[in-house]
């Protein structure tokens, strides 16, 4: 019999963060979910550090959505549940998750907050969360979930560097609203802290409205390496 939940997990030297998030879902492994780890080409220990806490271990061409896509072809699954290596989990996320899939959603995320403590950081963590709500659109590390049925008949993951969360959603948005979790999942706010809270709310933003009005995800992904807007 298949498993009930898939969680994929795309990774690329994350070896710092890995044993939390894999820590955190070592309950929901043992009660029988599926684990893949997909890593990207990781120059540290990340693949020794999830050898024996997932079921499978992959290896594909970094970039996420071709990572996810690789996930999702090996799992198995009624529900694909995709988390950034950088996420961390509650026990109370997870019952909640596995409650709400006994219903059979079409689709659905979290609602997120930052790691790092501070009336702001929480601020943008709830706007996040507002702003996924009224468009019905997730980020990535909003931890969407899809029926493994619906996101192959979709073609999975658009094989683009940059905005294939929202693109993804954008097409599921078309076949039903998403389900909205309430419990928080909690994404490192490492790039907010190092490039600055306003920096990176400008440029987040303005990557947004680029792609709305037809940048190239291309384009859009080198301006994000670089932390300058489009």
């Amino acid at each position: 019999m298949n498993p009930l939940l898939s969680v994929i997990i795309p990774a690329r030297n994350e070896a710092q963060a890995l044993p939390l998030l894999l820590a955190d879902l070592a309950a929901l492994r043992e009660a029988g979910a599926e684990l893949l780890l997909v890593d990207g080409g990781s120059s540290d220990a990340s693949l020794e550090l999830a050898a024996g806490h997932v079921d499978q271990l992959l290896s594909c061409a970094a970039g996420r959505s071709r990572q996810m896509n690789a996930g999702a072809a090996a799992a198995a699954g009624d529900y694909l549940w995709f988390v950034h290596a950088d996420t961390r989990v509650s026990p109370e996320a997870i019952r909640h998750l596995l409650d709400v899939l006994i219903e059979r959603p079409l689709w659905g995320r979290f609602d997120v907050r930052l790691s790092a403590r501070g009336p702001m950081f929480r601020l943008i963590g709830g706007m996040i969360s507002l702003r996924s709500r009224l468009s019905g659109i997730a980020s990535g590390d909003q931890g969407i979930f899809v029926a493994r049925a619906t996101f192959e008949a979709l073609g999975g993951y658009a094989d683009i560097p940059l905005m294939e969360d929202l693109e993804l959603c954008r097409r599921l948005k078309r076949l039903a609203w998403p389900c909205c979790l309430r419990p928080a999942l909690t994404t490192s706010s490492r790039r907010w802290e190092q490039q600055g809270i306003w920096r990176t709310l400008l440029l987040m933003w303005r990557l947004r409205l680029a792609y709305y009005c037809g940048v190239s995800p291309e384009k859009l992904a080198r301006q994000y390496q670089r932390g300058t807007p489009p």
